[in-house]
């Protein structure tokens, strides 16, 4: 089974809100997930994004792939929190 981590949207219409999922590469973008591992809201000023980097870090050890936007979004909160931005490459 492919794994990535990706966005699934939700909110209402004009007004985007992510949850950063881990799924299997073949399943909808807003279908069947395996595990919630955070939250991105893009019109949210500042930090608008929620992640739980120890699970992030857990499932990209066992080989899933994140996407652009997702890898971005672990890069700036890794680099806002301290941690390097080594293993999100």
């Amino acid at each position: 089974m492919a794994v990535s981590i990706r966005l699934r949207r939700e909110g209402a219409l004009n007004r985007p809100y992510y949850k950063v999922v881990v799924a299997d590469s073949r399943s909808p973008r807003d279908g069947k997930f395996l595990e919630l591992v955070g939250t991105y809201d893009p019109q949210k000023p500042g930090q608008n994004s929620t992640l739980k980097l120890d699970r992030i870090d857990y499932w990209m050890a066992r080989g899933a792939q994140p996407s652009d936007t997702v890898r971005s979004l672990i890069k700036k909160t890794k680099k806002g929190s301290g941690q390097t931005a080594a293993a999100a490459s």
